[in-house]
């Protein structure tokens, strides 16, 4: 469901919470986030997020991993560190014990790798493999990241290259080389913990990651939330070996149509812009980079700081005064 929808089907509900009777939810259904937020004290605040989804790839380890990894996502986005989770497994009876294992294997040594406690969680039965896990972190309530404060003069800075949607469609249709699996594979595993914490040592404050609702849905999100617009440049792009190729013959999934019919009102696109390439950045992502509004004074010295942290980091943009047209500009 489209976060428009969502927050369409949402919207009653938040009559029954409000911020008056909670005043210590400092994210929650109101602006919308990538997880919620609640102070605890004046110096900590507790983040909480829940993801899941079926298996993107054939290897039970490195599924159960990549899932820990996308769920573990939300709260670096958050400008926080994990410190628990609970397991989420919709798992067939019919699945080998070995098959199941592997999967948990998986989620617990990335979770183990975030320096966070896997403590328990549930499980049901279920024809269609799904896992997740639920996500608790810390974070200073004065340093959490929100989609709501990025500014005109900020530089837009991504931390993965795109790519990861239409190269495991590839492999769902037999098609993908070896190579651009792999670069795939190790670019879902990476934790966003590292940029996390370089993007909050430099004082950035807007940022989100990018997953199912692609660059420009979860671009349009923080453009809009914060009141600005977003202009991308199409040739700063980094996208993962194969991507382009595969686009060139047209094997995207079908999230990119749902992308593409959710968001194309609020993208301005140049007509000099390969149609390729835009359709690249309505594909959706799984465990993606971190999307962050950096300001410009602050911009050499996270570079600085991502080299010497082996932390890649690509400029893709800027952030403009809102003109009331399209959230997002896609320039070449």
């Amino acid at each position: 469901m489209a976060p428009d929808a969502l927050a369409q089907v949402l919207r009653p509900l938040q009559a029954l919470f409000p911020p008056e009777r909670f005043p210590s939810l400092l994210v929650g259904l109101g602006p919308g986030d990538d997880a919620a937020v609640y102070r605890v004290s004046d110096a900590l605040a507790l983040i909480a997020t829940v993801d899941f989804f079926t298996p993107i790839v054939d290897d039970p380890y490195t599924y159960g991993a990549i899932a820990a990894a996308n769920a573990l996502s939300d709260v670096y986005a958050m400008g926080g560190e994990p410190f628990m989770t609970l397991n989420i497994c919709c798992l067939s009876r019919c699945l080998p014990e070995e098959v199941i294992m592997e999967i948990l294997r998986g989620g617990a040594e990335k979770v183990a790798e975030a320096g966070a406690a896997l403590v328990g969680g549930h499980s049901v039965d279920d024809k269609e493999p799904k896992y997740g896990l639920v996500a608790l972190g810390w974070v200073h309530p004065e340093r959490i990241f929100v989609k709501t404060a990025a500014r005109p003069g900020d530089v837009v800075v991504l931390t993965k290259p795109l790519g990861v949607g239409i190269i495991t469609t590839a492999l769902k249709s037999e098609v993908a080389a070896a190579e651009h699996i792999d670069a795939a594979i190790a670019s879902m595993l990476r934790l966003n913990r590292d940029a996390a914490r370089l993007l909050s040592a430099r004082q950035v404050r807007a940022c989100t990651d990018v997953t199912g609702f692609a660059l420009l849905g979860h671009g349009s999100e923080l453009a809009e939330k914060s009141g600005v617009r977003l202009r991308l440049h199409a040739d700063r792009m980094p996208f993962l070996p194969g991507a382009r190729e595969y686009a060139e013959q047209w094997l995207f999934p079908a999230g990119t149509s749902r992308n593409r019919q959710a968001y194309e009102a609020r993208i301005y696109w140049d007509p000099a812009v390969p149609e390729e390439v835009l359709q690249l950045l309505y594909t959706p992502e799984t465990s993606g980079g971190l999307l962050a509004a950096v300001p410009a004074t602050e911009l050499d010295r996270l570079l600085s700081a991502g080299e010497t942290a082996r932390v890649q980091m690509w400029v893709i943009g800027e952030v403009l005064a809102a003109a009331g047209g399209p959230a997002i500009e896609v320039v070449p």
